[in-house]
This record gives C-alpha cells, sequence and structure tokens, in this order.
C-alpha cells in the first residue's frame, strides 16, 4: 500500500450502523479504505488474507473497530484470536458497541482492547463519535512500526 495510505476495518453486522459510519469517516476523508465485514469470521479471513480475502493488498488496518455482538465469531472472540497472533496483535482496536455490560467492558480490556466506545442511539452523537474516532486512530495516533511499514 502506498505511504500514507490509511485502510480501517469495520467489522458490523448492523447495516444501518456501518453506513452510518461509513457515511462519517468518508464525510472527513479518515481513511482510503473502509472495509466493511458482516461478522468476526469474515474480518478474520479478511487480517489473515484467506478465503475471498486472498487477494487483497498486503498490509494491516491502522485499525479495527469491531462491534460486540455479531454472528459466527463475535467481537470479542475476534479481538482474542488478534491478541494472540503475532501478526495481528499490533493492530490497534476500538470496541464499537451497543452493549453498556460490565462484564463486556471488562473482559474486552482483559483481552488488550485500546478503546471501548458505546455507540450513542442519536444519529449526530454517533456520527461525532466515529468521526473522532477515526480522526485519532487513523491521524494522530502513531502506529507500531511493523504496522506502519507493512499499510
Amino acid at each position: 500500500m502506498a505511504s500514507g495510505h490509511k485502510r480501517i476495518l469495520l467489522a458490523e453486522d448492523n447495516p444501518n450502523d456501518a453506513e452510518l459510519a461509513l457515511c462519517a469517516l468518508d464525510e472527513h476523508r479518515l481513511a482510503h479504505e473502509v472495509m466493511v465485514v458482516r461478522d468476526g469470521a469474515e474480518a478474520l479471513d479478511y487480517l489473515l488474507r484467506r478465503g475471498a480475502h486472498a487477494g487483497r493488498p498486503a498490509g494491516h488496518p491502522v485499525v479495527a473497530f469491531l462491534d460486540l455482538k455479531m454472528p459466527r465469531v463475535d467481537g470479542l472472540s475476534l479481538l482474542r484470536q488478534m491478541k494472540a497472533d503475532p501478526e495481528l496483535r499490533t493492530i490497534p482496536v476500538v470496541m464499537l458497541t451497543s452493549s453498556r455490560e460490565e462484564s463486556d467492558l471488562v473482559q474486552s480490556y482483559q483481552a488488550g482492547v485500546n478503546a471501548y466506545v458505546v455507540k450513542p442511539v442519536d444519529f449526530q452523537q454517533y456520527l461525532e463519535a466515529v468521526k473522532q474516532l477515526g480522526q485519532f486512530w487513523a491521524h494522530i495516533n502513531e502506529p507500531p512500526p511493523r504496522t506502519r511499514l507493512a499499510a
């Protein structure tokens, strides 16, 4: 991927939430590419460049936004698998979820999540939250050298 090219992975099974996130990221040009996957299994295929994603360009996203409650492989299981994999563990992960359950919050941090954000119910607040996340993770945060070089 070209230098400065920012890729974001969005794992979200709710099409409306995914569309809103894409609108917020696109409106503010916060990434050159946002890959949307519908569940944790597809996210793993994307990250590991296998299955339908075997031919995707090399390099990792600058951040992964994960919904907690997804079919097949949920966000917490995906997070654990990412942090257990030497190639994936340095990718920053933000849990972007509607869950306010303390156990979800605690388990996410114990598994190595970098941030936990509860999705605002209000449309404008949701757009603003995603915009701020995109600005921080794609432009302000300094990624680890391996991710920066590979991305």
